[in-house]
């Protein structure tokens, strides 16, 4: 956009009194007058029952759909994501008005943009028509190889540049244009061996690029022999053009975004990539120009929506470029402002995956697309091996640097939080499978189960009648609080009460502790709370002893909800919380302590210490509820 001043007083009102609403608005939305006012179906949602309103005497629109309102400025700031000096500007050359310039260079600047601009729209024109012609044949045959039919070739403008020095020029030149504004264009290239300038596109297919705002301003052109190098030519940067700020297909992506498609554009790879997606059905997709995505194209990205979605080939080149991205975006995330990668499978691109398996599976990749902060998780876990402390502290490093680049505070602080999350998860995962591992390599060196011994827990496992009976005479000292966590898998209406104090409790025995980590498990997935199912799910995960003390344990009698007892088993399982004393160690501390935080899952680890501090007034107020206010 040329340099403006402040928009004088009056200015947009006369605009908006030279324009009726309902010529702009109808361009985009079936209208049917009724009355005063035209009526028709949302560009906001997906409405089946007209409830958008337009009114030329107001001069304004109201969705009731999605109480969407204003005057024709914002309508189409909304539709197609442009500012308001970009809706102004567009509105204006439609009105026929001319915006106020900041000085007679400045109007002479502009005036030389627009003609500039005049000589691509003439150049895409042409092109149009030589796809046409005789000559184009190769290109129509390449595009029809590729799926596309004369209807797309149209709606992007696609064309032929001849396979001749001097064909563009000559008929640029007779259109009225000079020799100088066609170079100034980037459509002819001054020779360097001195002769007269020559066409800079030659027997190429033609992929005209517009501005934020429709013009023509610059071409890509794609070769169609196998010597042709480079296979991709672009514009060189010129007046209007600089291809690190541009990104093709934008204004129709932020078109059909603007409609309801979603929450941010699609960015793949290529110009015909880009095209597949949107004659797929997924009109918001955009692409940088041969180059990786720069800062402000991922500003452009955002400007038209909070979170774009970039698709990559799931080769190494493209993964590279994944993480390239991640780079530059990693620092200017904010609440609201971030990316989501697709890693397309076997290599493909999108073009590849629609033609090959069809528009769905296109879907099902975005539908499972990762956060930003996914992605960068797997890359620096998978940066290099994680068996020994040294490198898993090179991990912790790596991610503590790249959350130090968010330049948000905010989502500075919640990325760390979460990549600490993330790393004390993994490591909890790969103890556990350690864990089983060893479990079934013990296992498999004993030929009977009942004779088996955990190893560190002096314990027999609790089976058949003689394990009923011990059960029932009283639990051993290394079982305490098993009786109250089976208590509660038979009354699950106890978890409702006390499921942050049992996340809260340290076991003495490991297997206790892995009894109570499945019920945190079953509540948080939502599972129905069942002893058996409970048990094998255990059994499954390599936890047999933690599955047959289960099993075996006796029933527990049925207890009344809100009753006394439901009170008391909650009273007695706060003795198993983890308190830190005066010299900051757990009572208890030592073998049995470290045993029950070792099987401790991370989700259950991280509410355990979030309690400490409130224990003292849980007791209270459960000391209260019981009707035994004032003792400790």
């Amino acid at each position: 956009m040329s340099q403006t001043v402040r928009i004088p007083d009056g200015f947009v009102e006369e605009l908006k009194a030279r324009i009726r609403p309902s010529d702009v608005i109808g361009r985009k939305v079936k209208l049917v007058k009724k009355g005063k006012e035209w009526v028709g179906l949302s560009p906001f949602t997906n409405e089946k029952s007209p409830s958008f309103y337009v009114n030329d005497q107001k001069r304004i629109f109201k969705c009731f759909s999605s109480g969407m309102g204003g005057d024709v400025i914002s309508f189409i700031m909304e539709t197609e994501r442009l500012s308001f000096m970009e809706a102004v500007e567009k509105l204006a050359e439609e009105a026929g008005m001319s915006l106020p310039k900041a000085s007679p260079e400045a109007a002479e600047e502009y005036d030389h943009r627009k003609r500039l601009q005049a000589v691509c729209e003439a150049a895409a024109d042409y092109f149009e028509d030589r796809l046409q012609s005789t000559e184009g044949a190769a290109a129509r045959a390449y595009l029809e190889g590729r799926g596309l039919l004369p209807a797309a070739w149209r709606r992007h403008r696609l064309g032929y540049s001849p396979d001749d020095w001097r064909k563009t020029i000559e008929h640029l030149k007779s259109e009225g244009f000079t020799m100088p504004e066609i170079l100034e264009a980037g459509l002819a290239k001054e020779s360097d061996k001195g002769g007269e300038p020559y066409d800079a596109f030659r027997g190429r297919l033609m992929f005209p690029i517009p501005d934020s705002r429709g013009g023509i301003i610059a071409f890509g052109g794609r070769g169609l022999t196998p010597d042709a190098k480079p296979k991709y030519l672009n514009s060189g940067d010129t007046p209007l053009f600089h291809k690190s700020r541009v990104l093709y297909r934008y204004k129709a992506a932020r078109e059909a975004l603007g409609s309801g498609e979603g929450g941010g554009l699609i960015v793949c790879e290529g110009y015909m990539d880009a095209i597949a997606l949107a004659e797929a059905g997924f009109g918001h997709a955009v692409a940088p120009l041969g180059t990786a995505l720069t800062e402000d194209q991922i500003s452009l990205l955002w400007r038209a929506g909070p979170e774009p979605v970039l698709c990559f080939d799931g080769d190494k080149a493209g993964v590279g470029a994944a993480f390239r991205a991640l780079d530059r975006a990693l620092p200017h995330v904010e609440p609201g402002r971030s990316l989501y990668f697709v890693l397309l499978p076997d290599g493909m691109d999108p073009d590849d995956l629609i033609r090959e398996r069809g528009p769905a599976a296109m879907t099902e990749a975005l539908d499972n697309r990762l956060a930003l902060s996914e992605l960068l998780w797997r890359r620096e876990r998978d940066a290099e091996p994680l068996d020994t402390p040294e490198r898993q502290a090179g991990l912790e490093a790596r991610l503590a640097a790249a959350s130090a680049l968010i330049q948000h505070p905010g989502v500075r602080a919640a990325y760390e939080r979460d990549l600490k999350a993330r790393m004390r998860d993994h490591f909890w995962q790969v103890r556990q499978a350690s864990r089983s591992n060893n479990s079934r390599s013990t296992n498999a060196g004993n030929n009977s189960y009942n004779n088996r011994k955990r190893p560190g827990t002096g314990q027999n496992p609790a089976s058949g009648e003689s394990g009923q009976a011990a059960l029932k005479s009283g639990a051993p000292a290394k079982l305490r609080g098993l009786g109250a966590v089976v208590r509660a898998i038979d009354s699950p209406f106890l978890l409702a009460l006390g499921t942050e104090t049992l996340a809260a409790s340290i076991f003495p025995d490991p297997d206790v502790s892995q009894i109570r980590d499945c019920v945190l498990d079953f509540v948080n997935a939502g599972k129905a709370i069942d002893r058996s199912v409970m048990s094998a799910h255990l059994l499954e995960t390599g936890n047999m002893r933690a599955s047959r003390l289960l099993k075996d344990y006796p029933d527990t009698p049925q207890i009344a909800a809100d009753g006394p007892e439901a009170r008391e088993w909650l009273i007695a399982l706060e003795q198993y919380m983890a308190v830190r004393g005066s010299d900051g160690q757990d009572p208890g501390s030592g073998t049995e302590a470290a045993s029950g935080e070792s099987t401790a899952s991370p989700s259950a680890w991280r509410r355990r210490h979030q309690l400490v501090a409130e224990r003292r007034a849980l007791k209270a107020r459960m000391n209260e509820a019981a009707g035994k206010v004032g003792e400790s």
